[in-house]
């Protein structure tokens, strides 16, 4: 499958799901991702169904030598990680259970899915923190990420095989990648995130999907077709990369309603918010009519720390702001002549 076969699904505006739903219910979870997001649902993780879906736990599961325990505690045994030894995925373990439940309730979806995974980064930096040595903690990450994305790939191909794929790499602890703590230089980030991008490129439109309001720059170096960032003043401080980006062809997935405040009433703050981002925007450099035409929308990051109502409301704005794109593109896109 040729990812230019996904980017005629991708018109300026459409809404997709980032992370996690509040859902317990599995099934309740699929429906409502297909409902909100029908143009590009978004897989989700039920980490309110079970700690095993959270993005840490279902990357080091198969891992050899870790295990979480049953309070979500991960459980060490140093001597049999291996950075050489073989992952596994197992689509039968509860980390899957999200996933193999919208897999069947999407059965004869012909449209394209949206999933994620945790990046290579974020990984190490994981297990570095649980206790796994910075010497083979990031290959250990890397080699879990390849094998992770390209089985899960191939077990959604599976069921829904007439359905292009968009696939984000989550990299959450890029915010911390120039703290002098971090144990990687960011070259080397940059490279492990490269390389994550590049397992199933072939295959599907790959993303890089970082919630914090970071220097987009070495996100933007790694390669992705898609950029997935929140809608933040610091995004014009690289206007003239992202001006680039655009050009080639890129699209830019905006978290339009913001995660970490409280969701307002309506989608008119949030909108004049991205609209007067685009204006300063296209001040520096970017252009008016791909920023519109080039753009998905989104909410920050996950909601499971909402409630299913209040998720339900951050979608319909959401979808409100995409509304409100498509419209812009075509009055922009009518006023250029094009």
């Amino acid at each position: 499958m040729q990812t230019n076969s996904v980017n005629k699904h991708l018109l300026g505006g459409v809404a997709t799901g980032i992370g996690s739903l509040p859902h317990r219910d599995a099934k309740q979870g699929a429906e409502f991702a297909l409902r909100v997001t029908p143009e590009l649902p978004s897989i989700p993780a039920l980490t309110r169904r079970s700690p095993n879906e959270s993005m840490i736990a279902m990357a080091v599961a198969g891992i050899r030598g870790i295990k979480f325990g049953q309070y979500n505690s991960p459980i060490i045994d140093v001597d049999k990680i291996d950075r050489h030894a073989d992952v596994i995925t197992d689509f039968d373990h509860d980390a899957y259970v999200g996933l193999r439940t919208f897999l069947e309730v999407a059965k004869g979806h012909t449209g394209p899915v949206k999933w994620q995974f945790t990046g290579p980064v974020t990984l190490g930096q994981a297990l570095v923190r649980i206790g796994v040595p910075a010497s083979i903690a990031f290959d250990v990450a890397v080699r879990a990420v390849r094998t992770h994305v390209q089985n899960i790939h191939d077990f959604v191909a599976a069921a829904l095989p007439d359905s292009p794929q968009v696939v984000f790499i989550d990299e959450p602890d890029l915010a911390m990648m120039m703290h002098e703590s971090f144990p990687i230089a960011p070259d080397t980030a940059v490279d492990l995130m490269s390389g994550a991008l590049a397992i199933i490129e072939r295959d599907a439109l790959m993303g890089l999907h970082c919630c914090s309001g970071i220097d987009g720059t070495p996100l933007l170096a790694a390669g992705p077709a898609i950029l997935s960032i929140e809608v933040s003043d610091n995004v014009k401080n690289y206007a003239g990369p992202l001006a680039k980006f655009l050009e080639s062809g890129g699209i830019i997935a905006w978290g339009v309603i913001r995660t970490d405040a409280p969701i307002m009433g309506s989608a008119d703050r949030s909108w004049k918010q991205l609209a007067a981002l685009w204006c300063e925007l296209v001040q520096q450099g970017c252009d008016a009519l791909r920023l519109r035409q080039q753009s998905l929308v989104t909410p920050a990051c996950g909601l499971a720390s909402f409630s299913e109502e209040v998720a339900e409301q951050i979608y319909a704005q959401v979808r409100d702001i995409g509304e409100r794109v498509r419209t812009q593109a075509l009055a922009t896109r009518l006023n250029i002549g094009a």
